[in-house]
């Protein structure tokens, strides 16, 4: 788990672009702190921030491997954990009498691909993000994992490409930042810029499950995982039967390759059902299993209670970190500087501080994200149930009942429920985050354009799962959308600005191809989620935790926006030197509507706040967060 950066040139002047790298490795040193080092020839140069948690001792990385007639054929940077590398490392010994030369992941990654070509990367069972340059072939290649749970940016300049996992790196090679339109857009509507744009017009993003060729001074991307739901109907109770079982064994074997370290592994507890079958699971591993929560002095923004009933019935020691308002505003500046891009979802910050306080315990934890996309666990996923009563109209009918909605007065019951209804899936359906409509960005944006939609992001992940159903499909959009764009960049943002590694057992390939085959019927009922998933954890998780409303970390902004946190609002609206693309008059006037209690109007403004905060940081340089050194001992 570590910070990389890479540089080849199309000129053979690689050297050149030594001081550079070297440069752009602080911007990520909170993701390995434990060792740096570079390499370089006349084409590559490699850096390199190790956070050590396999094979210690070893594996230092740039990494130099190759078979016997040329031990130093490739170099390789790698960011990530490969969980099945011993069953791969064991598959080349035997089908090639391969070598290595320590006991980690990475070489499992190198071999495998000198072997068995880019197919390799399939069979990896991990979180990666990583660069190999074949000296011989002069030809870089990479991958990313399949669900993008590890970030990896690039830019293009007069002589050469870059990569980094973090887009501040890459600016030692491109200059200060510059906002895309589009990408800001996109982000007003979403509440993340969408793969592969970056808020940085000149800063794209490797997409995930791809990987990728560079020659000749091209750029080559191939995706090798296109996922597709196809829900297999249970007709029996059977199939049930086998269904909650093969859900309960590969979420097992998932959670034990994911506890494979030589560092101590903890686990974060909400109090919710993901997070307590990760734990509850882990614990079998660890008996002394140590686990962490966050949450907010108000009545129902907090899982503390919760989580501390759940882990004391799964029998695990849990640690709290409790955020103050005041803790919560200091630190937003800084956790956007650890962002790269902008993401408006509060719960980045409750992340970053028990991300905080776990890393004073442990170096590893586990973490459920993933669970809801795979096993339908969003509300939303109810909608095509509750709206097929209107959906299975002629379309006249329902074009008429549209206008019918249209003509009813604001906040009248019913009145969005008609408009849904009147919306194929594609129109209706872009995510589990929804800011700003498009139509409602015209007073707000002065770089809008009518030609950009969300459309143009969904429609091509729309296409891949047509035949499926509708909850499938939502599913399937969300893979490409809001798992990537916002949880998983938050989840690993957040960890690693604390050098914590953060593993996510429930987005496991394996785990996916048994989540691909559960039927709509069992994801979503008029009065659950995640059916199946319940009841393969009924033996393992707390009776009182299995049917529990989903909370997550919940943060009170629009509480927090109509109190003290106003004035600090208000002072960045009016700081920003975002007029190019901001109507600051219209933002003043959503967070004063806000605090008078017209309407609610938080997440909106929050997302304003964000951005703002963003380009005062990277594209002004107006605002310079105070970002800590990492002073973490070497191994915990």
């Amino acid at each position: 788990m570590c910070g990389l950066m890479g540089f080849i040139s199309t000129r053979g002047t690689a050297a050149d672009r030594v001081d550079d790298v070297a440069a752009g490795m602080p911007a990520c040193r909170h993701r390995g702190p434990d060792e740096p080092g570079t390499w370089h020839d006349s084409h590559v140069v490699f850096g390199f921030n190790r956070l050590s948690i396999i094979d210690i001792e070893h594996s230092h990385q740039p990494l130099r491997w190759g078979p016997p007639e040329a031990p130093d054929r490739y170099a390789m940077v790698f960011n990530g954990e490969i969980y099945n590398y011993l069953e791969l490392r064991a598959e080349l010994s035997k089908d090639f009498g391969a070598e290595f030369a320590t006991e980690g992941d990475g070489e499992a990654i190198v071999a495998g691909f000198h072997y068995r070509g880019a197919d390799w990367v399939g069979k990896l069972r991990g979180m990666f993000a990583f660069l190999i340059w074949d000296t011989v072939d002069e030809v870089l290649f990479g991958a990313r994992d399949p669900f993008g749970i590890k970030p990896l940016y690039t830019a293009t300049t007069d002589d050469g490409i870059g990569f980094a996992s973090e887009a501040k790196s890459l600016r030692s090679l491109t200059g200060t930042a510059a906002v895309d339109p589009t990408a800001l857009q996109h982000y007003l509507v979403l509440q993340y810029v969408p793969e592969p744009e970056s808020m940085d017009a000149g800063v794209r993003r490797i997409e995930s499950g791809t990987h990728f060729t560079v020659s000749d001074g091209r750029l080559r991307t191939e995706r090798y995982f296109r996922p597709k739901f196809a829900g297999v109907p249970v007709t029996s109770d059977g199939d049930r039967r086998d269904l909650y079982q093969r859900i309960a064994e590969v979420l097992d074997d998932s959670v034990a390759k994911h506890m494979r370290a030589d560092v101590t592994v903890g686990s974060f507890l909400s109090g919710g059902i993901d997070s307590t079958a990760i734990a509850a699971l882990a614990k079998r591993y660890n008996p002394k299993l140590l686990t962490f929560t966050t949450g907010f002095e108000r009545e129902g923004y907090s899982e503390i209670d919760v989580a501390a009933e759940s882990a004391a019935a799964i029998g695990v020691e849990h640690i709290v970190r409790p955020v103050t308002e005041q803790e919560f505003t200091d630190a937003v500046p800084l956790i956007v500087w650890y962002l790269d891009d902008p993401v408006a979802d509060p719960a980045l910050v409750p992340l970053y501080f028990v991300a905080n306080e776990a890393r004073k315990h442990v170096k590893v934890v586990l973490s459920g994200e993933g669970a809801d996309e795979l096993f339908g666990g969003y509300n939303i996923y109810r909608e095509p149930s509750s709206l097929r009563r209107i959906t299975g109209l002629p379309t006249g009918l329902r074009k008429g009942l549209a206008a019918v909605g249209k003509a009813l007065p604001q906040g009248f019951r019913g009145k969005d429920l008609l408009r849904r209804g009147s919306l194929d899936l594609e129109q209706r359906y872009y995510g589990n985050a929804r800011i700003f409509r498009e139509e409602q960005l015209t007073g707000l944006l002065h770089s809008y354009s009518p030609g950009v939609s969300f459309r143009d992001i969904t429609d091509p992940v729309y296409a891949d799962s047509v035949g499926t159903d509708p909850v499938s499909r939502m599913q399937h959009v969300d893979l490409f959308t809001w798992l990537r764009g916002d949880i998983l960049v938050k989840a690993d943002k957040m960890t690693m600005a604390n050098s914590l590694e953060l593993r996510v057992p429930f987005l496991d390939k394996d785990v996916f191809d048994v989540a691909r085959t559960v039927p709509e019927s069992e994801k979503v009922t008029p009065k659950t989620t995640k059916l199946a998933l319940r009841k393969a954890m009924e033996l393992i998780v707390p009776p009182h935790v299995l049917n529990r409303r989903k909370l997550g970390f919940p943060v009170p902004i629009r509480h927090f926006l109509r109190g003290d946190s106003y004035a600090w609002a208000r002072d960045i609206i009016l700081a920003a030197q975002t007029d190019e693309y901001l109507d600051a008059t219209e933002a003043l006037r959503l967070l004063d509507a806000h605090r008078a209690g017209e309407a609610d109007y938080s997440r909106q403004v929050w997302t304003v706040l964000v951005f703002m905060l963003w380009h005062g940081i990277f594209v002004t340089g107006a605002i310079t967060p105070e970002v800590p050194l990492p002073t973490y001992p070497v191994r915990l």
